[in-house]
């Protein structure tokens, strides 16, 4: 808990005020949790969150969208780092909400056990963007996007939380973001620490080193041999424990024993190419499709 107030202390993320007679100040509450990263010890981590459930549209936000990186953009740039040899290192943003800047006027109550002795009737008001705001995700990203845009990567657009910057070899470097999880890969180690030190000089940043862990998925690299495995062992043992299935009897299959698979099963590439359309939905002659890799459109 003092290592999270230290933190808001050096982002500078509120002042103490009088709460104005119009306005009313939103409670907040410690979240505690147990972060678990593959096979390194666990961290303990405690974070301070705002009651945002209590924000009314209008008054204390707006816009609340934020992409984060599609799981086909993930596993095309892993399928590039095997195929192309290339470094993959990651990165973590600490207390990743708090870089984003607030447009609002926003009140918070003092958080429990940091209450100012003899300013008890004060309130805290926000200036970053605070965890569990409905607005929080969408400033952050905006932060990081701009960041990005100066060091002259350019944004995909149909992954917008893709980046790509030509190296002065030639060679790409590219870089992948799920809130405060980034992936970093290039050939070019020289632009990678260069990326890689401006990112911390912008941000309190926490280098990982190599990537081994990230979404639940755990990357296992043989670059000798241009294989990459994921695995997702310890998401599927936290599923099972959910549902209290850790002692189910385990099958090779999940489909029924008298099922019989063959290459007769397999699709044609013509059904690959034509999907098959509901009668309400049938393309017209003259459309012209072009076939998107997680859509349709006409």
């Amino acid at each position: 808990m003092q290592s999270e107030m230290d933190s808001l202390c050096k982002n500078a993320t509120w002042d103490l005020v009088p709460l104005p007679p119009d306005k009313r100040a939103l409670p907040c509450k410690w979240v505690f949790k147990k972060k678990l990263t593959g096979d390194a010890l666990p961290r303990y981590k405690a974070r301070l969150i705002a009651k945002g459930f209590k924000q009314e549209k209008g008054v204390d936000f707006d816009e609340i969208f934020s992409p984060v990186v599609k799981m086909a953009t993930l596993r095309c740039v892993l399928g590039l780092v095997a195929c192309q040899d290339m470094e993959l290192v990651q990165m973590d943003v600490k207390t990743t909400f708090l870089h984003g800047d607030l447009h609002e006027d926003i009140y918070m109550q003092q958080p429990e056990g940091f209450v100012h002795v003899g300013k008890e009737q004060l309130v805290c008001k926000l200036k970053k963007s605070l965890y569990g705001l409905k607005q929080a995700p969408r400033e952050w990203y905006h932060k990081f996007d701009a960041f990005m845009r100066s060091q002259e990567f350019v944004r995909s657009d149909m992954d917008h939380c893709l980046y790509t910057k030509k190296a002065t070899d030639g060679n790409l470097v590219i870089l992948i973001l799920y809130v405060d999880d980034m992936l970093l890969a290039s050939r070019n180690r020289h632009e990678l620490a260069t990326i890689r030190m401006k990112l911390h000089e912008a941000f309190d940043m926490k280098n990982l080193g190599d990537a081994r862990h990230i979404l639940g998925m755990r990357i296992t690299c043989d670059r000798s041999r241009g294989l990459l495995w994921l695995s997702q062992k310890e998401y599927v043992g936290r599923v099972l424990e959910r549902f209290n299935m850790v002692g189910g009897k385990t099958l090779s299959t999940p489909l029924p024993p008298y099922v019989k698979l063959s290459e007769q099963d397999c699709p044609k590439p013509d059904d690959v190419r034509r999907p098959k359309w509901p009668r309400f939905l049938m393309p017209q002659q003259n459309w012209q499709l072009d076939v998107c890799y997680d859509s349709y459109e006409a």
